[in-house]
């Protein structure tokens, strides 16, 4: 009941936040329209702070419970592959439903090249650099435990969580009592959680009004075309992975649809799938996956299975690239596709990372980078479909690989 309140309110305040900036943006001057957005998102900026100030220690925690719980070493080995087996397969099919469908439709034959959002651009340039290698070896692996942490950096604190782990299932009985406390630690910072989540509305209502009262709804007169073609790969994406999802968990599935409702909810209306981490822990562990293999297979997802964002990746930079006529061969595209492999991974998730990774493919591919101004003025409510699906590919793994290990309770 406490759930179902709480997405009836995230709903209200997603028809409260548009109608108020719809408004704003119809009946104001320009002045008073940007210092309502700039205002009004500290509503979403605060909610999307509080969560990011648990994602750390709660993936640490998790990640070193669940490896040491696992208890023996080759079964983390063959839980971890079965998990990678299915995150880059996962991540290949979504590169490639978003390469089949901009070949096939030609999306960014209908971008307006006259509604580029340069200003947009000027803030990810400062957050980008061209791919390089030794940036990617640096990215992964981290140079200090507690910078990683600071700086959220998911994928380094993987890294370190998972030597930490496994160190500690090695060392048997001596580090129980440090395995035990790192899991009443999670569990702290998991009833955190329920506080923190009675902010997700207005955090909504903010980011929603914010948005729409600075770009209005009109934008969908230049980019309907282009979103509606995303949205057609999305649901392609959607029905991939569910049908997969059903050959493994059967009926099973409507029940994991049922419980994954309000994270899917708050990560759609908030563009930010780490707003949902811990919620959507919490009710993997409620729909049966045990908590060994939820602390595991989670947090990984979130380092390597962004399937949403992998789609929209190979989307965007052919669309891009289609906008300013230029013609790239299949071999040129299948390249692509393995260099956002691995530029991908560990990306955050939080608004606008895919661009980031965009921007640097296309520098890399000699795409004129500043065309992804072309797509930013759409981009936060391609943002909110991509980011969904993030959580329901890494729930959909979670679950997945349980029914695997014979860990799916309630079978």
């Amino acid at each position: 009941m406490k759930s179902n309140k709480l997405t009836r309110s995230i709903l209200i305040a997603m028809v409260l936040g548009i109608a108020i900036g719809y408004a704003i943006h119809q009946f104001a001057a320009p002045d008073t329209i940007l210092a309502f957005s700039k205002n009004i998102k500290l509503l979403g900026t605060i909610f999307i702070r509080l969560v990011k100030t648990i994602i750390a220690p709660l993936v640490f925690t998790t990640l070193v419970v669940g490896i040491a719980k696992l208890g023996d070493l080759k079964a983390v080995g063959r839980v971890g592959g079965k998990a990678m087996l299915w995150f880059f397969s996962a991540s290949l099919i979504s590169l490639l439903i978003g390469m089949l469908l901009v070949n096939v439709l030609h999306p960014g034959s209908y971008i307006d090249l006259s509604q580029a959002d340069n200003s947009g651009l000027k803030d990810l340039m400062g957050k980008t650099s061209e791919f390089s290698f030794q940036k990617f070896v640096e990215h992964i692996v981290p140079s200090s435990a507690i910078g990683a942490m600071a700086d959220n950096e998911i994928l380094q604190i993987v890294i370190f969580s998972i030597f930490f782990g496994v160190a500690a299932a090695s060392m048997g009985d001596y580090a129980k009592p440090a395995v035990k406390a790192l899991d009443v630690f999670a569990h702290i910072i998991l009833k955190i959680v329920n506080y923190i989540m009675n902010f997700a509305p207005f955090g909504v209502f903010g980011t929603l009004a914010a948005v729409v009262a600075e770009k209005g709804l009109g934008i969908f007169q230049f980019y309907f075309i282009y979103f509606s073609y995303f949205v057609f790969g999305i649901a392609c994406l959607w029905a991939f992975l569910l049908f997969v999802g059903y050959l493994v968990l059967g009926k099973r599935l409507v029940s994991l649809l049922k419980h994954i409702g309000n994270p899917l909810l708050i990560a759609f209306s908030t563009t930010s799938s780490e707003a949902v981490f811990p919620k959507l822990t919490e009710e993997l562990e409620r729909f049966g996956c045990k908590s060994n293999i939820v602390s595991f297979i989670l947090p990984l997802g979130y380092s390597f299975n962004l399937d949403g964002s992998m789609m929209y990746m190979t989307f965007a930079s052919l669309a891009i690239a289609q906008a300013y006529g230029i013609h790239l061969d299949i071999g040129t595209q299948l390249t692509m596709l393995l260099v956002l492999m691995l530029t991908s991974k560990g990306i955050a998730g939080v608004p606008r990372a895919s661009l980031i990774i965009v921007l640097a493919t296309c520098s890399m591919f000699k795409i004129p980078p500043e065309g992804v101004a072309l797509i930013l003025p759409i981009d936060h409510f391609c943002d909110m479909m991509r980011t969904a699906t993030n959580v329901l590919g890494n729930a959909l793994a979670t679950s997945v690989v349980s029914k695997w290990e014979g860990a799916l309770e309630g079978e």
